[in-house]
């Protein structure tokens, strides 16, 4: 095959149009095909004289993981040509900006990288549940759409655990993009769903600070450097980024994996919840570490290898979001003991968890009267401290909880919607009393959130002599 195709020429029915893209691995071409209304691209990867077989192994990569994968996230897939005789791949082209073009403009402000991070993490989620990892998080692989969603591009590097990883198999070392790229990758693992945090750590850094916290390494030494090199906090940089901003950042960047965020969900959920993130020493953090600390930590790494992990969508889930659905305005409910015995069974069961207190209450009055116990805010503020005291016999690190109070006249929806936004994969919630009217559970909340939801539902009862009448 020519190293470019002309357009116009057809292959297995699809004409190749614009020339879009000349990449290390092959060229994209819009096509089209009578039949097809859908917009779509072909890539073709690199065949010939000095090509590198990597080229080939991330096509037959992408177009194995690619049919896996469904979901507003990844671009759907068309078809594949045969490789023997003419390897080709057809997407769905994503309209929208490259990452990369907004970053050209220069540094983003950090009220709106957040939830441009928030939304790239609810990507990285949905491929970890799926059991796939990127690997090659870049800006010129994140599309971000008009509606404020991500799309990730470009799997020619990706770990599927349910796939023969071809890279890992013949020992070949593509990494990814240097700048980019995690301390597992460079030691050779492709395992890590961890992996896809610290790199959107380090375009959370390029984002905020229009700089790369570990620069652009052309040399192996150069990119072990990311395995004990303590990068410049980016507050250094931008005196202006908020102190939960840095926190966060620094936390994806960390070398060991397991001081990162667990999860992208959780990840998602602190950039979008910056009043819960419990702050650290990184938050603050004004200067490098000096010479000394940065030689112990040379040495430290010298040694380090990588660990083996459970599947991706398995090691997700050792890093559960919990949503509790906690009944404030009525406090002294004895159903509470028996959801608080649940809550901590449930978090019992791994180190790592987000726990989501949710309190749904109905919406302010009409007119506000003069005490603040009668006022929007003071009726809030109430049923904030009912959550506070609710949850305070849990004893639980405060890093690892957030409380919400939210007003609606439909409990139901507001949970639903709270727990789908969130990413919420366990959601505990009372039931009705026995001793209520037999069809009270099919016109209660719990019912309502036990049959719609997209997560598993914990619904936590008592004896029946322990109800309220």
């Amino acid at each position: 095959m020519p190293e470019q195709s002309e357009p116009d020429t057809e292959i297995d029915g699809y004409r190749l149009g614009e020339h879009m893209h000349a990449g290390a691995m092959g060229h994209i071409y819009r096509v089209t095909k009578p039949g097809q209304a859908m917009p779509m691209i072909m890539k073709l990867p690199r065949i010939g004289a000095d090509q590198p077989a990597e080229c080939l192994l991330g096509f037959e990569t992408e177009a194995m993981i690619l049919p896996a994968l469904s979901g507003p996230h990844v671009p759907r897939f068309v078809a594949a040509g045969d490789l023997a005789s003419r390897p080709y791949l057809v997407t769905e082209w994503i309209a929208g900006e490259s990452l990369q073009t907004l970053l050209d403009r220069g540094p983003v402000p950090a009220e709106r990288a957040a939830p441009i991070g928030a939304a790239i993490a609810d990507a990285i989620h949905a491929l970890h549940v799926q059991d796939a990892i990127h690997l090659d998080l870049k800006p010129d692989n994140v599309i971000l759409r008009s509606n404020t969603e991500v799309v990730l591009v470009d799997f020619g590097l990706a770990h599927h655990s349910l796939f023969p990883d071809l890279l890992a198999e013949e020992k070949r070392f593509t990494a990814g993009s240097a700048p980019y790229i995690s301390p597992e990758q460079v030691l050779g693992s492709r395992m890590d769903s961890r992996s896809d945090i610290f790199s959107l750590g380090v375009l959370l850094y390029e984002m905020v600070t229009g700089n790369l916290p570990f620069g652009i390494p052309e040399t192996m030494a150069g990119l072990r450097d990311r395995l004990w090199i303590d990068p410049v906090p980016p507050r250094l940089v931008r005196a202006d980024l908020p102190p939960w901003f840095q926190e966060v950042i620094l936390r994806c960047i960390e070398p060991r994996a397991a001081d990162r965020y667990q999860s992208a969900s959780q990840l998602a959920f602190d950039l979008r919840n910056p009043q819960q993130i419990a702050l650290t020493a990184r938050a603050n953090k004004a200067a490098r570490v000096g010479m000394p600390a940065q030689l112990l930590r040379w040495w430290r790494a010298r040694g380090v290898r990588p660990v083996a992990l459970l599947k991706p969508q398995m090691h997700a889930g050792t890093a559960p979001v919990v949503m509790v659905a906690v009944d404030t305005a009525h406090p002294e409910d004895p159903r509470h003991p028996a959801l608080q015995r649940a809550t901590l069974r449930v978090l019992s069961v791994t180190p790592e968890y987000r726990l989501i207190c949710v309190s749904v209450i109905h919406g302010a009055p009409v007119t506000e009267g003069a005490g603040v116990s009668e006022t929007a805010a003071g009726i809030h503020l109430d049923h904030l401290v009912r959550l506070r005291h609710w949850v305070a016999p849990l004893r639980l690190p405060p890093q690892r909880l957030s409380l919400h109070v939210i007003e609606s006249l439909s409990a139901e929806s507001v949970l639903l919607d709270f727990a789908r936004r969130n990413h919420v994969d366990i959601i505990l919630i009372g039931a009705p009393s026995p001793t209520q009217h037999a069809l009270a559970w099919w016109r209660s909340v719990a019912s309502g959130v036990s049959a719609n939801a997209n997560c598993s539902v914990y619904v936590v009862r008592v004896p029946e002599t322990l109800s309220p009448a």
